[in-house]
């Protein structure tokens, strides 16, 4: 839904759209797939042992935090991020917060704001430390916080 490319992984089925234009205010939980072109304000939760996905598309934006297996970001998230399967920053997406995953796909162009943090699959979802394969640098960010865009991820 990207542009031409489809993405490789989620569920396939049942998709619900919030549109351009539309704002929806309080918490969604759902199952399958989920794009958001339009506002969220509120979390984003899929089901609990449910294949779901959520695709931020475009000039999509959610002002909360994200909980689901897979996770596409090409729009402005404001919050923290948890993805237990994959998570895919394409080249215009934004996170205002941090990011829990398990296996990251970051394009040129894309950033974070935030702490990422590599979780463990067989943990169920717990954390364990800062993985060293991920490096941010002054020389990536241009910055001398350890805010700003992320260059490049090491697997």
């Amino acid at each position: 839904m990207l542009g031409s490319r489809k993405s490789g992984f989620g569920p396939s089925g049942n998709t619900t759209l919030v549109a351009r234009d539309t704002t929806i205010v309080g918490d969604i939980h759902f199952s399958g797939s989920l794009d958001v072109e339009g506002l969220v304000q509120g979390n984003i939760y899929a089901e609990e042992g449910k294949d779901a996905l959520v695709r931020i598309i475009d000039k999509g934006l959610v002002q909360g935090e994200i909980r689901a297996p897979s996770v596409v970001v090409n729009g402005m998230v404001e919050g923290d991020v948890h993805s237990t399967k994959h998570l895919e920053l394409a080249a215009k997406g934004r996170v205002q917060g941090n990011v829990h995953y398990t296996l990251l796909e970051m394009a040129a162009g894309s950033e974070v704001n935030g702490s990422l943090t590599h979780v463990t699959a067989a943990a169920g979802g717990r954390e364990k430390a800062p993985d060293p394969s991920v490096e941010v640098t002054e020389a990536m960010t241009g910055k001398k916080s350890g805010l700003g865009k992320v260059a490049s991820a090491k697997s």
